[in-house]
């Protein structure tokens, strides 16, 4: 009997503890709230380009078009997919982007674990010597006359070499490393292990969090780019996506103009051809550039917090 009072006043004092009090369900309801107004804040501009790219674009281009698509229809997708030159730029930002952030993890990520590594030679002063390039650079001439000099214009490397190395993500990865137990790699050179035995065989496995937040970063950085090409691309057999997509948002008139008269033998009905405007080039556009990040991004979004805390706060 004592037993069973003595379990019915826990139960009932862990019932107690357990309810709410009227200030933290009111604290919790605006909580949630406020993030999902911020959510929807985040999410709205994407959804936003996207309904008025499937609606009609006269409609679309008197700005009718805020929450619920209207006269649905792709042809927009359909018409600019078919701009000259498209597909080429579309596989040179692709292959950069693939390239560039493969050649940038690996750079980053060991310079990153030699930093790390105690015998190094003038270690500290080379770590600062990387750093300090973040808050100072020569300015766009001298960079423009270097990378002239290493005959990196007209060349598909120019986006692929000077960003092997960031200096942002040296910092990340080696704060990471340094968070990772050095008995490993103690025990593992006891056990015959080089250098790069160790840095690939156990450094980068438990690494994944922090690798997986750099390649978002220069997977982003890579395909956004066109500042390179303005500068050192005269052939528009190396243009990428994004400045081909840079040079037809600076002609949107004439651009609609020619995507009409491109139909003109098409079986797309005349009625649709003809309400192709410079808002509905400008919003496809936009979302032909967006979509491939918004695609990649949540298969690393699992890594990415975890990462970018670790990477960031030593300790």
């Amino acid at each position: 009997m004592a037993e069973s009072i003595l379990i019915k006043k826990k139960t009932k004092k862990e019932k107690e503890n357990s309810r709410s009090t009227k200030g933290e369900i009111v604290f919790n309801f605006f909580n949630m709230a406020f993030f999902a107004l911020i959510t929807f804040i985040c999410i709205f501009p994407f959804y936003y380009l996207f309904v008025n790219t499937i609606s009609n674009n006269d409609l679309s281009s008197r700005g009718m078009v805020i929450f619920l698509p209207k006269g649905i229809h792709f042809t927009n997708y359909l018409q600019v997919l078919r701009l000259e030159g498209l597909g080429r730029a579309a596989i040179i930002s692709l292959s950069r982007t693939l390239i560039g952030t493969i050649l940038t993890v690996f750079g980053c990520a060991l310079l990153g674990f030699i930093f790390t590594q105690k015998q190094m030679w003038g270690r500290k002063f080379w770590y600062r010597f990387v750093v300090i390039t973040m808050y100072f650079n020569a300015g766009i001439i001298p960079w423009f006359i270097i990378m002239m000099n290493l005959k990196l214009t007209n060349n598909f490397l120019a986006y692929i070499l000077p960003a092997v190395i960031q200096p942002f993500f040296v910092i990340l990865v080696k704060t990471y490393i340094e968070s990772i137990p050095a008995a490993i790699q103690e025990s593992a050179e006891l056990d015959g292990a080089g250098t790069m035995t160790v840095f690939f065989k156990i450094i980068m496995p438990l690494s994944k969090p922090i690798l997986a937040t750099i390649t978002v970063f220069a997977a982003v950085n890579q395909w956004n780019s066109f500042i390179d090409t303005l500068f050192l691309m005269t052939d528009s057999k190396l243009y990428t996506l994004q400045f081909v997509l840079y040079r037809y948002m600076n002609q949107l008139s004439s651009l609609a103009n020619i995507i009409r008269g491109s139909q003109g033998g098409s079986s797309i009905s005349a009625s649709i051809a003809n309400m192709q405007t410079p808002t509905s080039v400008r919003m496809t556009v936009s979302m032909i550039i967006i979509t491939p990040i918004i695609l990649v991004y949540p298969i690393f979004q699992r890594f990415f917090v975890k990462g970018i805390i670790m990477g960031a706060v030593k300790g």
